[in-house]
């Protein structure tokens, strides 16, 4: 009998190990197989495009909080309005341009020869963020094979590139069968209520572009996935909540405090959503694609682990949420951000608040994320949760955009190709951009630009030494005119 029941668990073993390492060496893959043979363009000078983009950035179109720029601090907007009409004039001869209404926000209309082919949006945005005070001189650079400068990353890079396309188009001759819309937001840093304007304003003319693409990601070399190269298309960008806490108690004088105040309430609620986070998913897209597509570039034991998440799931939740960036890709996100308590120091808070900002994962919505809130701190005395009326609107995480189309295999073909065989994946932008305001006349809404970027640069982004090399200008404008080409058809 013993015998029956060890022969018993081997066997179990043994299935259960064959079904490990069958699925282990037979998972993997693109998130698509389709590609496209991509179109010859014209070649657009690395140098000549880093030196217009060392131009553009010299135009300080900075915000700093919505409304920007102020009445009267129009200037560098509309100079840089000129600046791009003076420079690429085969563009503008080809293009409509216009102000969206109400705002600085561009849009420029190549009208297509068929109208039945739904347009294709191309958009980028003209504002910067400001440079820290008293981090002017931090900044370095290197003399050659760089432009520096704030913007250059965000979002200058592409603005420009995409100028570039298309005065490189235009002046060879090209003339789009499908309409070829370029919209460059004026405030994306503060909202993006010109890019939201704009979005209405194309759908009052019952405009649905067959592909929105903006900023958010590129090629990563290295990935920190896989350590090798790797083109991310976001496909899906986080939705935005903020929670006030409130923790209610007797005040008092200091000298005599109880055992539970309104502050130590407040610190329980606290550690108990740090410790009590949104569950991960890792079943749906785009996080199940991204493993999948990385697990050919994995080490064994964590390809075995993503291919096998019925048994490891836990062991990935736990190895991602300790890096920060791997468990903003896994769940919505907790980050308590400010504190009020008392006004003096001897005084007991009758009112003890936290904000709370939580950045909302495709598999969860604003609702979700305040009952997860509302039942972790229940059993703690005194809590109260509030949607917080200041700052930033809550808004729910933009819909997961399709891989099986024909514009995720253009980008997906052009990534490849500027990054020299880079492996791609579908991913999930973790900030907010001006894309998520297209949701609403596509459903095609895809956040990449056709960029090879390193660990130094992406630490530029809002930060000190903002740069990017020279030859991505030549990858940036080639890649968008290779993007407008192939999806010049119907097919």
């Amino acid at each position: 009998m013993l015998k029956k029941i060890l022969f018993g668990v081997v066997a179990l073993i043994v299935l259960l190990v064959a079904v490990i390492l069958f699925r282990t060496f037979t998972y993997g893959g693109a998130a698509t197989g389709e590609r496209v043979e991509l179109p010859p363009v014209p070649e657009v000078s690395a140098d000549r495009a880093a030196s217009h983009l060392s131009e553009a950035i010299q135009f300080r179109t900075i915000t700093v909080a919505s409304g920007d720029p102020r009445v009267g601090q129009e200037g560098p907007w509309l100079e840089l309005h000129d600046w791009l009409e003076t420079t690429y004039p085969a563009a503008h001869a080809a293009m409509n341009r216009e102000l969206v209404p109400g705002t600085l926000s561009l849009l420029y209309t190549w009208e297509g020869s068929d109208p039945s082919l739904d347009p294709l949006l191309l958009m980028a945005h003209q504002d910067v963020v400001p440079v820290n005070i008293g981090t002017e001189d931090d900044w370095t650079g290197a003399p050659f094979g760089y432009v520096y400068g704030r913007g250059a990353l965000d979002d200058k890079g592409s603005l420009v590139a995409l100028m570039e396309a298309a005065d490189a188009l235009a002046a060879n001759g090209f003339q789009p069968k499908r309409t070829v819309l370029i919209m460059f937001g004026h405030d994306e840093e503060v909202l993006g209520n010109g890019a939201e304007a704009g979005i209405a304003l194309l759908k009052s003319r019952g405009i649905s572009p067959v592909m929105a693409l903006d900023e958010g990601f590129a090629i990563i070399d290295p990935s920190p996935l896989t350590g090798k190269p790797m083109a991310y298309i976001g496909v899906s960008e986080k939705g935005y909540l903020t929670l006030t806490l409130t923790a209610l108690a007797e005040g008092g004088h200091s000298s005599t405090p109880p055992r539970d105040s309104a502050a130590v309430r407040l610190a329980r609620a606290i550690v108990a959503l740090d410790e009590n986070q949104m569950p991960a998913d890792f079943s749906k897209p785009p996080v199940s694609d991204l493993f999948r597509v990385s697990a050919p570039d994995l080490p064994f034991m964590q390809k075995m682990a993503f291919a096998n998440l019925w048994l490891f799931a836990g062991s990935v939740d736990s190895a991602m949420a300790d890096i920060p960036a791997g468990n903003a890709m896994i769940r919505t996100t907790t980050a308590p951000t400010m504190l009020a308590g008392s006004a003096k120091e001897n005084v007991l808070a009758q009112r003890a608040m936290a904000t709370v900002n939580f950045r909302v994962h495709p598999n969860n919505t604003v609702e979700d994320v305040i009952k997860h809130v509302k039942d972790v701190t229940s059993d703690i005395k005194g809590i109260k949760v509030t949607v917080s009326d200041g700052g930033i609107s809550g808004s729910e995480a933009s819909p997961v955009s399709p891989t099986d189309n024909k514009a995720y295999a253009v980008l997906a073909s052009v990534a490849e190709a500027q990054g020299g065989g880079a492996a791609v994946a579908p991913g999930l932008v973790l900030g907010a951009t001006d894309a998520r305001y297209a949701s609403a006349i596509t459903d095609s809404v895809y956040r990449f630009a056709p960029s090879v970027l390193n660990p130094t640069d992406l630490s530029g982004f809002h930060g000190t030494n903002e740069r990017l090399a020279v030859e991505n200008m030549k990858r940036l404008s080639e890649g968008y005119a290779q993007i407008i080409v192939a999806m010049d058809s119907g097919d």
